[in-house]
């Protein structure tokens, strides 16, 4: 009984502290705090203090401000316009023409960001205008624009999978191979559709883009091929066990700022704006991670993890069941707060749950990323929904409409995630030994 007091008094807390505007990461400790001083005889000071400092000094959580690093620099400079530009010749020779790049393009930005948002705000900028001029159909440049951006969350160096890996503990290595394979196949998933569109809807297609010679086409790649390389560097070192995570990033980061060099966009001003961009998103997500690490501390004291856990064990749940309700939980939850709040706040109950249920937390990792792109789409709180409102003018509910193909193909990607979880966990089993992390 006193697990559900306990409860109530978190709950009624968070909700009253966001309800009133304050900071998640403030409203996470304020909900610690109160646990602290009401279920427990330690100091609420001195377990904060501690808690906070032993989670900020990870040298895991090192590579998210990196990450987020390498990815200001080329939105800020010409590289990814640049980038942009190096895939149209390849993509409209396809069923659906240029609307491919909206995939392509997010999902080679995906790789240099790990940022739904900054990947939306860097393609939606450059496609938009050019599908527009071209004449494809509204509904279709938005709604693959939604859908594709969100595969920033999954495609390492995803910031999501950092947090959940820092959140509980587990290698973020292994995490960013595991998401390759499901990112691929829902970016996949989504050329599929524009395909399926072309054929079935000729009365909304464009004019057929002018041939290219093959000469052409690599000249218009110039500076797509280096990013390539660069992501291709990045990830392969993980893989291969020559570079832990935060020691990729920071390849990464130097990689970015050559190419930006060689490119001759690289400027004062754009290095200092890149650099004050990544502060402020890592700060954030810092005090988010803080506040969590605090919240868990607090909850483990309560006993409320493990009343949980216990009580699941009890219901003799079978994963697959557990794995609909969370899938529920979490489309609901994404409706009110972002992806990484939504892993921070709930992992500290949801961890021990899973273990208990014998699911596999790199997969688990893989599958509440795809259920946290569903929630960057969809109202009221769909946060790319407000991105692309301010880049288009067009109402919410239009935009909405818009992605909800694309909701259809993430839930498609859950089934597939519970039917081959191999896709997930094979890359991950098989990574070469090397440094921790």
């Amino acid at each position: 009984m006193s697990e559900i007091y306990a409860t109530l008094i978190f709950l009624f807390v968070l909700f009253a502290l966001l309800g009133g505007s304050v900071w998640i990461g403030l409203a996470l400790m304020g909900v610690a705090w109160v646990g602290m001083e009401l279920f427990t005889t330690r100091p609420a000071g001195d377990a904060m203090i501690t808690t906070i400092w032993s989670g900020s000094s990870s040298w895991t959580l090192t590579a998210l401000p990196l990450f987020i690093w390498m990815g200001e620099i080329l939105y800020r400079t010409r590289l990814s316009e640049d980038m942009f530009r190096g895939l149209a010749p390849w993509m409209r020779w396809l069923p659906g023409g240029l609307l491919h790049t909206n995939i392509a393009g997010c999902t080679i930005f995906a790789a240099v960001s790990g940022s739904s948002a900054a990947t939306l705000t860097t393609v939606g900028k450059m496609s938009i205008p050019e599908l527009r001029k071209r004449g494809y159909p509204e509904h279709m440049i938005i709604g693959t624009l939604a859908g594709a951006a969100t595969l920033g969350l999954m495609i390492p160096p995803s910031l999501t999978l950092i947090v959940y890996g820092v959140s509980i503990n587990e290698s973020i290595t292994k995490l960013f191979m595991a998401g390759i394979f499901p990112g691929l196949v829902l970016a996949g998933l989504f050329m599929s559709y524009i395909m399926f569109w072309h054929f079935f809807s000729k009365g909304d297609r464009p004019q057929p883009e002018p041939s290219m010679s093959f000469g052409q086409m690599l000249a218009e790649s110039r500076f797509l091929i280096p990013v390539l390389i660069l992501v291709s560097v990045v990830i392969g070192s993980m893989y291969l066990g020559l570079a832990t995570a935060t020691e990729a990033a920071a390849v990464g980061v130097l990689g970015a700022l050559v190419l930006a060099l060689a490119q001759g966009s690289l400027k004062w001003s754009t290095f200092t704006a890149s650099l004050m961009g990544a502060t402020r998103t890592s700060a954030m997500i810092a005090l988010i991670l803080m506040g969590a690490s605090f919240l868990s501390l607090a909850m483990g004291f309560t006993g409320l993890p493990r009343a949980l856990a216990a009580w699941i064990d009890q219901m003799n749940l079978s994963p697959l069941v557990l794995i609909l309700a969370l899938t529920l939980f979490y489309v609901v939850l994404g409706m009110f707060l972002d992806g990484i709040s939504s892993v921070v706040l709930t992992m500290a109950i949801v961890e021990p749950m899973i273990r208990q249920a014998g699911i596999d937390v790199i997969w688990f990792g893989i599958f509440i990323v795809v259920v946290v792109e569903m929630a960057q789409v969809t109202p009221p709180i769909g946060f790319n929904l407000f991105v692309l409102q301010s880049m288009t003018r067009h109402e919410i509910s239009y935009i909405a409409r818009t992605a909800v193909p694309m909701v259809g193909l993430m839930l498609l990607m859950v089934v597939i995630l519970v039917t081959w979880p191999e896709l997930a966990t094979w890359l991950p089993n098989n990574l070469r030994t090397g440094p921790a992390g």
